[in-house]
């Protein structure tokens, strides 16, 4: 029976946390303003997740300073930077970033200060090398800067979308680091993704909570002051069951 891929939960509060640990994931990454794909949680948000997680379960905390791309000028290279610090600080075992450099590939130098800036804390790169100019060489650039980990979609919208690239991008890492699939993961489209042979795979199982009060608060607003993702406890119970299915009995 072959070994159960390793399980990541996106998380934005310690209730989700909670759920992780339900789950049996071994790892969350923590973010805050998920429909933006992703923002810098606060400290206290991971120190809460951190509590939360009682050694449960490992807590990566999500570093992206804007949304908008991933092409960062030296200012808010410094503010990650010293968001890495803080995160680590805070508890997090890790923290997950990406920059790109103006060739679309990933920049070696602010990758390198974000890497020191980290110490001895896990280091995974994120979905920023699904816009990279070439995936498949962006494994060897992660190899080269020591990251542990890459989440990816195999450069499309959803992983399942992306399998046939996932497959590469794990030929290509050979062991050296391990391949994450993550986007747009369902109960249903779990088999396909992980037949690609991904170690692991992140996903939200997310709801959205909608407000319809007709007051617009910000531009990408329309209907009310907002709208907000959620985990869904019974969609993560579904995904892990999934997985389960794939690969065996054990979640670890």
């Amino acid at each position: 029976m072959s070994a159960v891929p390793a399980l990541e939960l996106i998380a934005q509060d310690a209730a989700a946390v909670q759920v992780a640990v339900e789950i049996g994931a071994a790892r969350i990454e923590l973010c805050q303003a998920l429909a933006l794909g992703g923002l810098t949680p606060s400290i206290a948000t991971i120190e809460h997740a951190v509590a939360a997680a009682a050694g449960a379960v490992e807590v990566h905390a999500l570093i992206r300073v804007r949304p908008g791309g991933f092409r960062y000028d030296d200012d808010e290279l410094w503010v990650m930077a010293d968001d890495v610090r803080a995160a680590v600080a805070a508890g997090a075992s890790g923290v997950v970033v990406g920059c790109l450099d103006h060739d679309g590939r990933f920049d070696r130098e602010q990758m390198r200060r974000l890497r020191d800036a980290a110490g001895e804390a896990g280091f995974a790169a994120h979905r920023a090398i699904d816009v990279s100019a070439d995936p498949l060489a962006a494994i060897d650039d992660l190899i080269a800067l020591d990251v542990d980990r890459v989440l990816t979609s195999g450069a499309a919208s959803t992983a399942l979308e992306g399998a046939g690239t996932l497959a590469a991008m794990v030929a290509r890492a050979d062991g050296r680091i391990d391949v994450m699939a993550g986007g747009g993961v369902t109960a249903d489209s779990v088999e396909g993704i992980l037949r690609a042979g991904v170690p692991a795979i992140h996903f939200s199982a997310k709801r959205t909570v909608r407000d319809g009060s007709g007051v617009s608060m910000g531009s990408a607003e329309t209907d009310g002051v907002g709208s907000y993702d959620t985990v869904d406890a019974d969609l993560a119970r579904g995904i892990s069951a999934a997985v389960r299915a794939f690969g065996g009995d054990s979640v670890r």
